[in-house]
């Protein structure tokens, strides 16, 4: 299962990023293994609309299973629910490190 994290930086010690579809990365975790398999720059990040629907179809088309992030918009949240994505809020993590520590101990709770 891949786990992805909203990022402000492109490492696991980056500050955890509250914005789903303006995040600058996605971090990604292999669930079975913990290791960061995969970080993806938001090439939508800067878009003038329609960024939460695309950055779902590009997670979806990435192998994405499971979202942590910080708030989700509208759109971006019914895109989510669609493609069955469990997304959660990383609540007190300061890091995407944290949050996914965090995601694996089961105390972040779910938005989406």
């Amino acid at each position: 299962m891949n786990v992805c994290i909203t990022s402000k930086g492109d490492s696991p010690e980056s500050a955890a990023e509250n914005r789903f579809g303006r995040t600058p990365f996605f971090i990604v975790y292999d669930d079975e293994t913990g290791d960061v398999i995969e970080t993806i720059s938001n090439a939508s990040a800067n878009d003038a609309s329609g960024v939460g629907p695309k950055v779902v179809q590009m997670l979806v088309s990435k192998g994405v299973n499971v979202v942590i992030t910080g708030q989700v918009g509208g759109n971006a949240n019914k895109g989510l629910e669609i493609a069955g994505i469990p997304t959660y809020a990383f609540g007190e993590a300061k890091t995407v490190a944290e949050a996914y520590a965090a995601y694996k101990a089961g105390t972040l709770t779910r938005i989406v």
